[in-house]
């Protein structure tokens, strides 16, 4: 049985948004921890092209979320706890692989594998705060926990260089191990089941199929998971040039943790905001708003590249303020797609996940493999994010936008 503040019995709620985090900060590790090995991991693998260094993340990202497909209806029939060990497990011996990787291609194959094992920490986070929330308290528990888990960006790559202060990259790989192996043994010491037997579903085709059709018919589960991952993609596409551009293009490398750092922690100020503001103004009024602000943004810093005038201070604030936006859009448009499927929290944020994941790689690839020395396609990228976000939420919502049934949802 769950209790109204949303943690599961045995936990404190803060343990609860602590655990939730840590949860989520294995995948966000995944992703960063590595970024300052980037130019190490090439030259050591002999990797000719620097926009191919970028696959170390997008193949991880290409891994998490083909993952995310199956472990929904598996934590649906046999509880969340079971397949949580299982996959921490499982990241652990990857994180090894990865570490041992002799070529490039068996690197990518250990990261992919990283990405299957951790796309069940984003299906599980969410389930398991669905099996006890919803609406606009879930949405203040995952802004919560993504202020929290969005520290990690701001340090992770700063605890990189610092691993590489003492010794190769391979290092690295090491540490996320022992990060994943330091939460697998939270889970198995403090984590209860949150799914109980009565609400547990077989699995059958059958099931599947109904399961599916509920999430994919429901134009709020669809809409608001595909805006999700327009967002997500912006991210990961931040993320995955961020190396090239703060060091190769504005000659910045002695400040690149520092300056990384800058532009994720806006999106931890901005999910901090949301926990405190989400529940008095609603997840429709906070997101609509920060969509509009991201395309007014982006407007602008398109016409600061095509002007010349860019530089490395204008970059840091154009793209600190479209992290804030985008941090306030995701938390939100993850509850809201989650809103009207929670009676089979497992499956549908599966199948939202990968929706969510898959199209985040393809929007950061899209973006990142078009990098040629300068901001340009970062800035394109974000405008027409913003503009086709809006769009979806305009269909979505039956061309009701900033109306007053916001406040019921």
């Amino acid at each position: 049985m769950m209790k109204s503040h949303s943690a599961p019995v045995g936990m404190h709620p803060r343990e609860f948004v602590a655990f939730i985090a840590a949860l989520m900060g294995v995948n966000a590790l995944g992703v960063d921890l590595m970024l300052p090995a980037l130019a190490d991991i090439g030259r050591d693998l002999l990797v000719s092209e620097a926009n191919h260094r970028q696959w170390v993340v997008t193949v991880y990202m290409l891994g998490f979320g083909t993952g995310q497909l199956v472990y929904g209806p598996l934590a649906d029939r046999f509880g969340r706890k079971p397949i949580l060990t299982a996959t921490l497990v499982g990241f652990v011996a990857a994180s090894i692989f990865a570490a041992s990787s002799a070529t490039f291609a068996a690197l990518l194959g250990a990261r992919l594998l990283q990405g299957l094992m951790s796309a069940s920490t984003r299906v599980l986070a969410v389930a398991i705060v669905r099996d006890g929330a919803s609406g606009r308290t879930m949405a203040r528990t995952m802004s919560i926990a993504q202020m929290i888990f969005f520290i990690v960006p701001i340090l992770a790559p700063t605890l990189g260089q610092g691993l590489l202060e003492f010794g190769p990259w391979r290092f690295i790989f090491y540490a996320l191990g022992m990060f994943a192996a330091f939460v697998l043994a939270w889970t198995l010491v403090r984590l209860p089941e949150t799914l109980p037997l009565a609400r547990r579903v077989p699995l059958s085709i059958s099931n599947l199929r109904q399961s599916y059709r509920l999430t994919l018919t429901n134009r709020f589960s669809v809409g608001y998971s595909v805006a999700a991952s327009l967002t997500f993609g912006g991210i990961i596409a931040f993320v995955s040039s961020s190396q090239q551009i703060f060091v190769d293009e504005f000659g910045a490398g002695d400040r690149f943790t520092l300056l990384f750092a800058l532009c994720a922690g806006a999106m931890g100020v901005a999910s901090f905001a949301n926990s405190r503001l989400v529940e008095r103004l609603g997840t429709r009024l906070i997101s609509q708003s920060a969509v509009l602000a991201l395309i007014t943004l982006s407007a602008v810093h398109l016409v600061v590249v095509i002007s010349n005038l860019e530089s490395l201070t204008s970059y840091l604030i154009f793209q600190a303020l479209s992290m804030t936006c985008i941090g306030l859009c995701g938390a939100n448009f993850g509850a809201m797609a989650m809103e009207p499927v929670g009676h089979i929290a497992g499956t549908a944020s599966s199948l939202q996940g990968f929706i969510t994941s898959m199209g985040a790689v393809l929007v950061a690839s899209a973006i990142g493999q078009s990098y040629a020395g300068t901001t340009l396609p970062l800035a394109i990228g974000y405008l027409l994010i913003g503009l086709v976000v809006l769009l979806l939420i305009y269909i979505v919502e039956g061309g009701k936008l900033f109306q007053a049934r916001m406040s019921s949802r």
